[in-house]
C-alpha cells in the first residue's frame, strides 16, 4: 500500500466529504473509560450519536458486512472501528478484524476512534496492519479538569478515580499522540466541550496536543444524554461553538464537518445511511459467525490428545483438527517454535497456524493473545475436550463462555512482553 494521505479521508479532509465514504464496524462494545457525558447502547437504532449501533459483530461478521456494504456502495474509503466501546479495550477482536480487512480490502483505508487509555502499547502492531488514520479523544489536559468528566477509568483490573485515574488517561494520551506521529499515522484530537467544565480549557487543550504533534482539532459540543451525570447541562450554543473554535485554530486547523457519526456509521458524512443498514447488521449479528474457509483448521494444545490442558507458552507442539461430514478428525501435530525470541516466536507461530481459523489453549498472556489475533487466529480459552469445543467453533458460538473459571492467563505482558 503507498504512503498514506487525507486526500480520500472524509474526516480529514472536508473537501471530499462529498464524495468519499466510510463505514465503522461495530466489533468493539466493552469501554475502559466511563465519561460522565456517555450512554452507550447496542441494539439501537433511535439516535445518531457516538456510542450507538443497531448491533455487535465478531471480526468474521464485521468483514461479511464490509462485502455487503461495498456491493451497495462504491464511494466507500475508509474502514474505521470507532466502538461502541473503545477498539483497545476489545484489542483482540479490533486487530483481527483489521487484520482481516486488510486482506480483503488492501485499498481501504484503515482508521480508528479511541480514548487512548490503552492505545500506546498497540501502536507497532496497528502501524504493521496498515493503519493510518486516529482519533483520540482528549477533553482535559489538567487533571483538575479532568476529574470532573471521568467517573472512572480502569486499566486492567484496577479501576481509578478523581484525580489519579484523570492523571492516567492524559498520560496515556499523551504517549499515544507522541508514538503515533513517530510511526507515521494521522492524528486528529477530538475534545468534547461541556459548559462550565471545560469551555475556558478548550485553547489549552489544542495548545498542548498540537505541541504533540496532533495534525486536526475537532471540538465536539457534549450531546446531553439522559441517565447520564450531564444530563442536565445545555448544549452549547453555535457562537459559543464557533468562537471557541477560533480561538483554538491558533494552534491547529479546525475540523468543522463533524456528524457526531454512530458506532456503526456508513456512507457519505452528509448523507448516513447507517439506518438503511441498520436491518443487514442485525442480521449478520444474529447469525452464527461465517466460517472463514481460507482457515479450515483448528490448532489445541493438548498432552493426550482428548483435552485441552496446556498453556499456550508450554506447548510445544499443536494438534491440527478438521471438519469431515460433521465429524471431527485429527489431521496431523505441527511442531512449534522452541521457547524465547519474544514477539517473534508469536509471529512464527501466526504462521505455523496460517490455515487455522483458532487455537485452543488452557491460558495465554495478552502479549500473545493478540499478536495471534492481529494474524486472524482467535485464541479459545477452555479446558473442555477438545471435540466438545470443535463444536462450538464450527457452529459460531459464544466461545467465551468456555473459559475457565478464575483464568487469567499466566502472565499480563504487553504486545512485546510477556511469556503466552
Amino acid at each position: 500500500m503507498s504512503n498514506p494521505d487525507n486526500s480520500s479521508h472524509p474526516c480529514f479532509n472536508e473537501k471530499v466529504k462529498g464524495g468519499c465514504g466510510r463505514v465503522h464496524l461495530p466489533v468493539a462494545p466493552k469501554c475502559n473509560v466511563l465519561c460522565n457525558f456517555c450512554n452507550r447502547k447496542f441494539d439501537c437504532v433511535n439516535e445518531s450519536r457516538p456510542g450507538v449501533a443497531s448491533a455487535v459483530l465478531s471480526p468474521v461478521q464485521a468483514v461479511t458486512y464490509l462485502e455487503k456494504v461495498m456491493e451497495r456502495m462504491g464511494n466507500i474509503t475508509v474502514a474505521g472501528i470507532a466502538g461502541p466501546g473503545d477498539p483497545m479495550a476489545n484489542a483482540p477482536k479490533t486487530l483481527e478484524t483489521m487484520a482481516r480487512v486488510r486482506k480483503a480490502f488492501p485499498d481501504l483505508l484503515l482508521c480508528l476512534s479511541s480514548n487512548g487509555l490503552h492505545l500506546p502499547e498497540h501502536v507497532r502492531e496497528l502501524k504493521r496492519l496498515g493503519l493510518t488514520h486516529v482519533t483520540i479523544t482528549v477533553s482535559a489536559v489538567d487533571p483538575e479538569v479532568g476529574k470532573k468528566i471521568y467517573a472512572w477509568v480502569r486499566d486492567r483490573k484496577v479501576v481509578y478515580r478523581g484525580l489519579e485515574g484523570a492523571g492516567l488517561i492524559w498520560s496515556r494520551q499523551q504517549e499515544a499522540i507522541s508514538r503515533l506521529k513517530e510511526n507515521g499515522m494521522q492524528v486528529k484530537v477530538n475534545s468534547i466541550l461541556v459548559p462550565g467544565i471545560n469551555d475556558r480549557h478548550m485553547p489549552e487543550i489544542a495548545r498542548t496536543v498540537a505541541a504533540l504533534g496532533a495534525d486536526l482539532f475537532n471540538l465536539i459540543p457534549v450531546f446531553p444524554n439522559p441517565g447520564t451525570k450531564f444530563e442536565n447541562i445545555t448544549e452549547p450554543g453555535r457562537h459559543e461553538v464557533d468562537s471557541l473554535r477560533e480561538t483554538a485554530g491558533r494552534y491547529l486547523p479546525q475540523m468543522t464537518h463533524c456528524q457526531r457519526c454512530r458506532a456503526d456509521a456508513v456512507g457519505l458524512l452528509d448523507r448516513d445511511r447507517s439506518l438503511e443498514m441498520a436491518p443487514l447488521v442485525r442480521k449478520i449479528a444474529s447469525q452464527a459467525a461465517c466460517p472463514d474457509q481460507s482457515r479450515p483448521y483448528v490448532a489445541a494444545a493438548s498432552r493426550e490428545g482428548m483435552l485441552v490442558n496446556q498453556h499456550l507458552g508450554e506447548a510445544r507442539s499443536f494438534d491440527i483438527w478438521g471438519q469431515k461430514e460433521g465429524s471431527y478428525e485429527l489431521l496431523e501435530k505441527r511442531q512449534a517454535s522452541p521457547p524465547g525470541g519474544g514477539p517473534g516466536r508469536w509471529r512464527d507461530l501466526a504462521r505455523i497456524l496460517g490455515d487455522c481459523r483458532a487455537v485452543l489453549v488452557n491460558a495465554v498472556g495478552e502479549s500473545p493473545r493478540q499478536v495471534l489475533s492481529s494474524q486472524g487466529v482467535q485464541v479459545v480459552e477452555t479446558d473442555g475436550l477438545v471435540e466438545e469445543v470443535l463444536e462450538w467453533i464450527y457452529q459460531g458460538k459464544d466461545v467465551s463462555r468456555l473459559k475457565p473459571a478464575g483464568a487469567k492467563g499466566c502472565c499480563t505482558g504487553g504486545l512485546f512482553g510477556g511469556c503466552g
